[in-house]
């Protein structure tokens, strides 16, 4: 029986990849703590924890019609970002894929009323959301399986939800210890372009405005203390700061945790930091004593039922 063995909310911002000089230079000669914060996750975590395989919760690729998850056996190549090319060229990435893994998340979505497809197309596109952590989570360890799921620009935090309680369904099921990274920032508004060269340092008098900064704070208290519950009742208000991609990458792998349920505390790595805007944070969530709890079923929802062309006979009921 497999399980998760710790999670945690990851920022993935460019600068983190680029030389220290150029850091320095945009943060007033200090280097961002976001570096340093990953250094030390690294340390503390990825290199010592027992785990088989990495799921990444990627806020940067979107898709529309359906969740998809990686199933290659491998993924390599250059990485050139199409957003940031200046930045993030000819980047090499290697790692191990987990099909089996994969394809069991996806056999999980009729049962949570939603649409997942593996794909082990080696073609497929990979995004700096998940790239740029590996560089720094994962680099130098071969054994260990890095997969990838994104967001679906179509879908809303329910159905966030429910991918992520098919992931944590396909997890227990196999036999998997599993580390979940939730891949993007907090509240994510940008400052325009004749502007931005103006916010670039990591100060949080740089955030978009005071109240994105307050609430990303709130939120950061509420992680600490583990109080999940209270964030999932505020996703309304939360969204009025526009967190990246939603906050889907926070609500897959909260569903997958057992969402109110999950009472684990946050230990943060590094500063809450700015970049052009964005709150960007590194919170990790380690497992309580006796797990992470179980993730919740969907009740079967009759318009997926219609939508497949079923009577609900064909559809697992929860539970």
């Amino acid at each position: 029986m497999g399980e998760v063995v710790g999670a945690g909310l990851i920022a993935h911002v460019p600068t983190i990849v680029l030389p220290e000089t150029i850091r320095r230079e945009l943060n007033n000669g200090e280097d961002t703590t976001l570096v340093s914060g990953l250094q030390q996750l690294r340390r503390e975590v990825f290199d010592v924890l027992d785990y088989d395989t990495v799921v990444v919760l990627d806020s940067h690729w979107a898709t529309t019609v359906e969740w998809v998850v990686t199933a290659q056996d491998r993924r390599s190549g250059l990485f050139t970002s199409e957003e940031l090319p200046r930045g993030m060229e000819r980047r090499p990435y290697d790692f191990p894929g987990d099909p089996e893994l994969a394809r069991l998340v996806a056999s999980k979505g009729p049962e949570n009323s939603t649409w997942i497809t593996a794909i082990d197309d080696h073609s497929l596109p990979i995004f700096y959301a998940t790239t740029n952590v590996w560089e720094y989570l994962g680099r130098g360890l071969p054994d260990k399986r890095w997969i990838s799921i994104g967001v679906c620009q179509t879908a809303d935090g329910e159905d966030a939800l429910r991918l992520g309680r098919a992931l944590g369904a396909a997890i227990a099921e196999s036999d998997r210890k599993v580390l979940l990274v939730a891949s993007g920032a907090m509240s994510h508004t940008f400052w325009g372009l004749r502007q931005l060269r103006d916010h670039e340092a990591a100060g949080v008098e740089h955030i978009f405005s005071p109240e994105a900064a307050a609430a990303d704070a709130e939120r950061i208290g509420w992680f600490k203390n583990g109080d999940h519950a209270r964030v999932l009742d505020t996703m309304d208000e939360f969204y009025r700061f526009k967190p990246e991609a939603r906050f889907q990458h926070y609500l897959m792998m909260i569903g997958a945790l057992g969402e109110g349920d999950c009472t684990a505390p946050g230990r943060q790595y590094g500063e809450y930091e700015n970049s052009i805007g964005t709150g960007q944070v590194h919170l990790w969530f380690d497992r309580p004593e006796g797990g992470f709890p179980a993730a919740r079923a969907t009740p079967t929802d009759p318009d997926y039922v219609r939508q497949m062309g079923g009577t609900g006979a064909d559809v697992p009921a929860a539970g």
